[in-house]
């Protein structure tokens, strides 16, 4: 009886279950070897900081995805790239951000105090006086157009969203929207100022006509929002209330708006962001005055931004103080604008669905 032996079989190499990589302080090592090179070249050649700051981000882009393709392969490398762009684009976008808060930060900070959160500007010539006249202003137009605006602008996404279904109605109601999104705001405060001339007459100025001046501005913005929100809830929610017997306006009301509420309050917030720094609706219908006015349907009502330009158009004598008044009402405005957006963000979270 013959015994055939199989033969050895030839010990295989075993597969490195990790490909090759570069250490984690690769990066940081590139960005050193650029800075270094873009440094020498700016010294070369007279560069200044915005030279200086482009080359390294050359020299980044060609170095560290070069080193990438020699040990990490080509894939891996152009990652290591798109990276970069992405965050270089980044680093671009940021520069005007951070230049203008400095800006604001560092002209206006030195301004701010009790008595310019508290005093307004009647009888006020030259130093003193303050903004609580503006804000006072501010708030009550800006709280006018909110209420005028989130009503209009929810109920017509709902229409467009739920009511709609691509019908003529619907198809001429978003086309108005796009329209009235990219109307010029001078136009909204002419609207508004002939609107209640023919009211109140000619050299009509109350703050009520600049809450419906920014509404007008603000209702595509809401529509818009609002129905991108709509129609990310699932069909399958509308389907589970309308299965148990749930009319369609019960539905709308009880399902699908408290799932959407976290991203329309967002959009409201954009709105209302977009809306609290316009100056020229304001300017026709809403006007100046220096004393503080808490009557929205009497009177000139005073508005950050307005005070902001006639302090820099109109500072007075010596134009100084005028000017440091309008950077203090600038950063406030920001710092106001940032304020409801975290108000909102608060809201949106409380108000969102539970995930359980």
């Amino acid at each position: 009886m013959t015994v055939l032996e199989t033969p050895p079989t030839a010990q295989r190499d075993a597969l490195p279950l990790v490909a090759p990589q570069l250490p984690r302080w690769a990066p940081a090592l590139a960005l050193v070897i650029a800075a270094a090179g873009a440094g020498i070249l700016a010294l070369l050649l007279s560069w200044g900081l915005t030279g200086t700051l482009l080359a390294t981000v050359l020299l980044l882009a060609l170095v560290l995805p070069l080193w990438s393709r020699f040990v990490e392969g080509g894939r891996r490398a152009k990652d290591r790239l798109a990276t970069i762009l992405v965050w270089s684009t980044f680093g671009v976008a940021m520069i005007p951000l951070t230049t203008l808060l400095w800006q604001v930060i560092d002209n206006g900070a030195g301004v701010l105090s009790g008595q310019f959160f508290s005093y307004s500007m009647r009888n006020v010539v030259g130093e003193g006086g303050g903004i609580y006249h503006a804000i006072v202003g501010t708030l009550i137009i800006t709280l006018w157009a909110t209420a005028i605006s989130v009503p209009v602008g929810v109920l017509a996404a709902v229409y467009l969203v739920e009511y709609g279904e691509n019908r003529l109605p619907a198809r001429i109601v978003t086309f108005l929207v796009d329209v009235m999104t990219g109307i010029p705001s001078i136009v909204a405060g002419l609207f508004a100022y002939a609107l209640f001339v023919i009211f109140f007459g000619p050299g009509v100025r109350m703050g009520f006509g600049g809450s419906v001046a920014l509404a007008v501005l603000m209702i595509p913005i809401v529509v818009r929002s609002t129905e991108e929100m709509l129609k990310l809830v699932p069909n399958e929610l509308r389907e589970a209330s309308y299965a148990l017997g749930v009319p369609k306006w019960r539905t709308i009301t009880k399902v699908v708006i408290p799932t959407s509420l976290g991203g329309i309050i967002t959009g409201v917030t954009l709105a209302i962001a977009r809306v609290a720094g316009e100056t020229a609706p304001l300017l026709i219908i809403a006007g100046k005055t220096d004393s503080v006015n808490f009557n929205a349907f009497a009177e000139r009502m005073q508005s950050l931004p307005v005070f902001i330009y006639y302090s820099f158009t109109q500072p007075g004598v010596p134009p100084q103080y005028g000017q440091e008044r309008a950077w203090g009402a600038a950063l406030v405005l920001i710092a106001l604008v940032m304020v409801l957006n975290l108000i909102a963000r608060i809201i949106g979270r409380i108000f969102a669905p539970s995930k359980r």
